[in-house]
């Protein structure tokens, strides 16, 4: 008897704070922008420079793509309703958000874990290196983290479609997503369940104990290594992208874990996870990684040169 027909949500960020608008507005707006020129640098620089055309770069490249993508899905749509003061959102664009954001998060799940295989064979196995991150694999690789994420969320928005609301509206967060949206369902359909549980298990569980497994191995190949030297420089390979687990996983947690009464802690996490960690990615890769930085150098030497 309480279920009804929702047309539209209303999103309701940053509630009571109408006097720090224009600072959250500027400080989301800096996060975009900085975020998408770093990461277009990053792609850039591993196009243009042939030397980084190998697997290792070809996941970064991909990384700064989901990253783009991830902020590209949220702050935009943000910013309009801080700029515009409307925060009605149609339940078709609720939906479609839901999807793109679901989707660039289950690319970098599954991101994650193929570059720390990447790390476990160019460590455990460099004789097979370039027989098994050939090429054609590399791109059956690339085709695959992006396919199995947007495969993923058809499944799980048709899942979500066919459930009722039956409380408020209003979505105490600055997108539409999924613990925001389950606080206001009536039922759950057993698809949602079934979707929900694979999902976790295929796409999030698994890749990260596969994660945890090649660094076991990664750890106790280093751990093996005769000289100093060459146990520090294989570890340096591998800083960056531990860095970046355990941010990207630790945020993930913390959010979900978070009770859900607590909206301002909601918001905080969300944007931690969805638009600072995209922003730091190519930081910690461009500041530990001097291939990277390198390249950097001399495209801008090269950007100069042409101007002069």
């Amino acid at each position: 008897k309480n279920e009804t027909s929702i047309t539209y949500f209303y999103l309701l960020p940053f509630s009571g704070e109408t006097r720090s608008k224009p600072f959250i507005t500027a400080f989301f707006f800096l996060i975009y922008v900085v975020g998408v020129l770093i990461n277009s640098s990053i792609i850039t620089v591993i196009c243009l420079e042939v030397q980084l055309h190998k697997p290792m770069y070809l996941f970064i490249c991909n990384l700064s793509i989901v990253d783009i993508l991830f902020t590209s899905v949220t702050v935009p749509k943000l910013l309009h309703m801080l700029l515009s003061g409307n925060h009605i959102v149609s339940y078709a664009q609720c939906y479609t958000q839901l999807f793109f954001f679901s989707s660039v998060a289950a690319a970098e799940d599954i991101l994650l874990f193929v570059m720390a295989y990447d790390r476990y064979v160019a460590i455990c196995l460099p004789l097979h290196y370039h027989r098994i991150l050939s090429y054609r694999n590399c791109l059956l690789i690339t085709i695959g983290i992006w396919m199995v994420p947007i495969l993923n969320s058809v499944m799980f928005i048709i899942s979500v479609l066919n459930m009722s609301f039956c409380h408020s509206n209003i979505i105490h967060q600055f997108f539409c997503d999924i613990k925001s949206l389950t606080r206001m369902i009536c039922t759950t359909s057993q698809m949602f369940i079934v979707v929900t549980f694979i999902e976790f298990l295929m796409l999030g569980f698994i890749p990260l104990m596969c994660t945890f497994i090649s660094y076991f191995q990664i750890f106790s190949v280093i751990s093996k290594m005769k000289t100093k030297e060459s146990r520090k420089k294989s570890f340096s390979t591998c800083s960056s992208h531990i860095t970046i687990i355990t941010i990207y996983y630790g945020a993930g947690v913390i959010g979900y874990l978070i009770p859900p009464y607590s909206e301002v802690l909601d918001i905080i996490f969300n944007t931690i996870y969805s638009n600072i960690i995209p922003m730091i990615n190519p930081i910690i890769y461009s500041l530990q990684n001097s291939n990277i930085q390198s390249a950097l150098l001399r495209v801008v030497r090269g950007i100069f040169m042409f101007e002069k």
